[in-house]
């Protein structure tokens, strides 16, 4: 990790408060969900991240406090730096505050992780379905969201499959 990313990461921590993880040789700065819009500012307009690379969810169901974690990737691409943010929320009524007004690529994937998550971005300008049909119940990468798939058919499972399908009408 360089020096001025170190720096970065304290600032956002000494500013907003949290705590840092460490994977891979990777550090992930974890912040307060509430204070997401400011600190995206502070990381726009203060240390210099011009680019929101990434908006994803992880659930780690069945804990439910915080049951999910968002997490952003932002880029320095004057800098040739990665900044990793997670914010912890939880899973009753999850939300957070959008990021959208400022980073404006957040639109999009702001809508996906409502999609398949169900996490709400207040104050988003179009939080609607962006994968799924409109009438579509559930958010299908939730942990607890049913598979409904069907097994794959090989040789040695062709009769036991065969048996359970439905044959054409001829």
């Amino acid at each position: 990790m360089s020096d001025v990313l170190g720096t970065y990461q304290q600032r956002l921590l000494d500013t907003f408060g949290g705590s840092t993880t460490e994977h891979a040789g990777e550090t992930t700065v974890i912040l307060p969900a509430a204070r997401m819009l400011d600190a995206a500012r502070m990381i726009h307009d203060e240390l210099g991240f011009d680019f929101l690379a990434c908006i994803t969810a992880v659930d780690y169901w069945p804990q439910e406090n915080p049951r999910f974690h968002v997490a952003y990737v932002f880029r320095s691409l004057g800098q040739t730096l990665t900044l990793q943010v997670r914010a912890p929320v939880s899973g009753i009524e999850p939300s957070l505050p959008s990021i959208e007004s400022v980073y404006r690529n957040a639109n999009w994937q702001e809508r996906e992780v409502y999609d398949m998550f169900g996490i709400r971005f207040e104050g988003h300008p179009d939080l609607r379905r962006i994968l799924m049909p409109a009438d579509w119940v559930g958010h299908p990468q939730r942990k607890d969201y049913p598979l409904g798939y069907e097994e794959p058919q090989y040789s040695f499972n062709f009769d036991e499959i065969r048996a359970r399908k439905p044959a054409p009408k001829e």
